[in-house]
């Protein structure tokens, strides 16, 4: 029997991340043990498709039977780093709910969809017992697949008549998502969207005993169909305990984090320098980007968790 949720360490915890530097988000996220890590699904796609309303009724439904979490990430403003954390309000009414945890993120620097800190985070919801972890992006298109790397189940939320197909083409996240929902099924043109996206996933070729994406039809007026969902992401889960793609996705968590790590320490260093090191040729500011890094690195970061 799992131990009883702390509601407010983990909202501490997580607050602190939000709010952490590269070198300390690192230092702050508890030891996990073998066979610790969670479920993760990823829903994604462009502002407007109802991913938020999807998410939590899918929430809803997932929860009745393991502790699960919502990680939301909003948008942040560039010019103050807050957000307006609107998923949080359009979740209020799953409040409440004994092993269900939902919590809004601003996006803060990352402009992938996702938020600083966030692999840090996905391990906070390890170690506090989550069984599963949604995590909602923001939906900023055709920078939506860094979701790939940090969950196990992408659904890609699209909306009928929106000319998302052609995006989502564009992005190449057709070949990255596991799962098509087409929301909003009660507007025209939803089926004929589904079937459009049923033969451009036709066009693809996959290797044998690959997972082969699945086309679903969605609406928060139909609690059929989010069921329907929900199945489908088991069914994927099910399908990945059997594959051999595990350690790819270890290495392929493994290279975000370290990508971002380094992306925010070099946008730190670079703010701070003056006209004596931006006169310099290229080659050189780059010596002295890489060095202060480096030096950075080596007063900030705890010697056994150091780049």
């Amino acid at each position: 029997m799992k131990q009883e949720l702390d509601r407010f360490a983990l909202g501490q915890l997580l607050s602190r991340l939000a709010n952490a530097g590269p070198g300390e988000a690192m230092s702050l996220v508890p030891p996990l043990r073998p066979g610790m890590h969670g479920r993760r699904i990823g829903m994604t796609g462009a502002p407007g498709a109802g991913k938020s309303t999807l998410t939590g009724h899918l929430a809803l439904l997932r929860a009745a039977d393991r502790r699960l979490g919502v990680l939301a990430v909003d948008p942040s403003s560039p010019h103050t780093g807050g957000a307006i954390l609107g998923d949080r309000i359009r979740m209020d009414d799953l409040r409440g709910i004994e092993d269900l945890y939902i919590r809004s993120i601003g996006s803060r620097s990352a402009s992938d969809g996702l938020s600083d800190n966030l692999p840090e985070m996905l391990d906070v919801m390890d170690a506090f017992g989550f069984d599963e972890v949604i995590l909602e992006t923001v939906g900023v298109g055709q920078a939506e697949v860094a979701a790939r790397s940090q969950v196990d189940t992408l659904v890609l939320v699209l909306l009928p008549e929106s000319g998302d197909v052609v995006q989502a083409m564009k992005a190449g996240i057709m070949e990255m998502a596991d799962i098509y929902v087409v929301n909003k099924a009660d507007l025209p043109g939803a089926h004929r969207m589904a079937t459009d996206i049923k033969r451009i996933a036709a066009l693809s070729r996959y290797p044998e005993g690959a997972w082969r994406p699945k086309v679903l039809l969605t609406s928060a007026e139909q609690p059929e169909s989010i069921q329907v969902l929900s199945d489908t992401i088991d069914l994927h889960q099910e399908w990945l305990a059997t594959s051999q793609d595990q350690r790819t996705r270890e290495m392929n968590r493994a290279r975000y984090r370290l990508r971002r790590l380094i992306e925010r320490r070099a946008t730190q260093v670079i703010s701070q320098l003056d006209h004596s090191v931006l006169d310099m040729p290229i080659d050189a500011q780059l010596q002295h980007v890489l060095k202060e890094i480096l030096d950075q690195e080596a007063g900030a970061i705890p010697s056994s968790n150091r780049l």
